[in-house]
């Protein structure tokens, strides 16, 4: 399966996220999760759509707890938007393509 979506552990989450030059949205998720399977296509298109002017990424956090501990992540999926380093908006469980659509829109001009 190919996808426009970086995979993220926890030993790149500085390099990939923090470090970007470009906004980058971190869809915190688990295998277990429906919602979160349900919003992995949404999340690709998106990828597709704003290439060039978003990152998105996505971390297991089963997998990698680190940085979901680090970021108080208590359900998924839970959706950071990271401008410069710094976390510019939150969105909690699955979104509709045109909310979130909006909302990225909103902080990338």
């Amino acid at each position: 399966m190919t996808t426009n979506v970086i995979s993220l552990d926890d030993a790149h989450f500085q390099r990939e996220v923090l470090e970007s030059s470009e906004p980058v949205l971190v869809d915190f998720t688990a295998a277990w999760c429906p919602p979160c399977r349900a919003l992995a296509p949404v999340l690709d298109a998106i990828a597709a759509d704003f290439r060039g002017r978003l990152k998105v990424t996505r971390l297991d956090v089963d997998d990698h707890p680190e940085s979901a501990m680090r970021y108080g992540i208590r359900s998924v999926p839970a959706l950071l938007l990271f401008k410069e380093g710094k976390v510019v908006r939150q969105l909690l469980g699955a979104q509709p393509r045109a909310k979130l659509e909006q909302e990225l829109r909103t902080h990338l001009g």
